[in-house]
């Protein structure tokens, strides 16, 4: 009787996929900061494509970008150029293929054809051309992990943008600082750019733009970011085209400062603008429901201001009924003693009668408040 084996059964695990070299060649190539790309529809598809000439002019610029595929000694024996062959081997490979704009005809207006058509189509002849040629790549473009974290804080983000007027005081205060902070760095990284060109431009003529790519559409965060500029291959400006642009900058920096509001005005802008952000900062849920601060306060105000003004008044009647009478006393001074003294007698009871309604007067007034 034969004995099983027993051995644990070893199962194949999983190998890494391995990119051949037409792969390899393409992610280069599609990947080169050099090579300038475009998306576009293909039949109702979104792809990515690329123009014939900045092809060729990129494999001839760097010719080691079609090592994986073409060795240097077989690019020497070769009878077509190095693009055309790197081109056939990436079509045969399905990873490119040569399209077609879609209109050909000019537009209204329009003196050329657009550099990069937002339409095209697949072309019968997949030979590679130079000039007017444009291919897209037939492969999905490798999505980095950066990227697919971004993917999914979006929609948290959306969702604590629409959150913020329910947040704690010191979390909008804290937004709305980081914020302000990250525009003002913004603008003033831009101005500085801007500054360092003009003076340079103004004084030699040359352009030359620090953070070159800060503002490109498309590009990687280390393109974008990239400080040191490009090379300026134009000649230089005219000097009476910089004499020129000096004179109506400075005309129109003297506009501004003639022209600028004054102290008041500013004063009412900055006054608006607080009122909208203390708006913002202090609103509550609770005045969703149509409540209103209670107004006490207001009547109790009110209130103590309608007693003191009556207070007021009651001082003052009192006052003329003193002078009153003692005016009238001082027109009897010419009669005799007996009289004069039963006169001044009557003059006082008739003043603390008036008095004494006065202080009614004035108790009735604050019950009734």
């Amino acid at each position: 009787m034969a004995k099983k084996d027993r051995r644990p059964s070893q199962t194949a695990k999983p190998q890494k996929k391995v990119k051949s070299p037409a792969e390899i060649t393409a992610d280069k190539l599609r990947y080169h900061r050099e090579l300038d790309s475009r998306w576009a529809i293909v039949r109702e598809n979104r792809v990515e494509y690329f123009r014939g000439k900045d092809f060729a002019d990129l494999l001839r610029k760097h010719p080691e970008l079609a090592a994986p595929l073409i060795s240097p000694e077989d690019a020497a024996g070769l009878r077509r150029p190095v693009e055309e062959a790197v081109f056939h081997r990436l079509v045969e490979a399905q990873l490119v293929v040569r399209c077609d704009r879609v209109v050909k005809t000019l537009r209204p207006g329009r003196k050329k054809l657009s550099k990069w058509p937002a339409r095209l189509d697949f072309h019968q002849d997949q030979a590679f051309t130079v000039d007017d040629g444009f291919y897209a790549w037939m492969y999905e473009r490798q999505q980095p992990v950066w990227q697919t974290i971004l993917s999914f804080m979006l929609p948290v983000f959306t969702v604590a943008c629409c959150l913020f007027p329910v947040f704690p005081h010191w979390c909008k205060l804290t937004v709305l600082y980081f914020l302000l902070g990250l525009i003002a760095l913004i603008f003033l990284l831009l101005f500085v750019r801007v500054a360092i060109f003009g003076v340079i431009w103004l004084a030699l003529g040359k352009r030359v733009w620090f953070f070159p790519s800060i503002l490109a559409e498309e590009g990687s965060l280390a393109e974008l970011f990239r400080f040191w500029p490009d090379k300026d291959d134009k000649p230089p400006a005219k000097i009476t085209t910089r004499l020129a642009v000096a004179v109506m900058l400075a005309f129109t920096f003297w506009l501004m400062v003639t022209y600028a509001p004054d102290q008041e005005q500013r004063a009412k802008y900055q006054k608006k603008v607080s009122n909208i952000i203390d708006d913002v900062l202090q609103w509550k849920p609770q005045m969703l429901t149509g409540k209103t601060t209670p107004a006490a306060p207001a009547n109790a105000t009110s209130a103590n201001q309608t007693s003191a003004n009556a207070t007021a008044d009651n001082s003052t009647s009192s006052d003329a009924t003193a002078e009153t009478v003692e005016a009238k006393a001082s027109s009897s001074g010419g009669s005799d003693a007996s009289g004069g003294s039963s006169t001044n007698t009557e003059s006082k009871d008739v003043f603390e009668e008036q008095l004494s309604g006065g202080t009614q007067k004035k108790t009735g007034m604050e019950a009734g408040a």
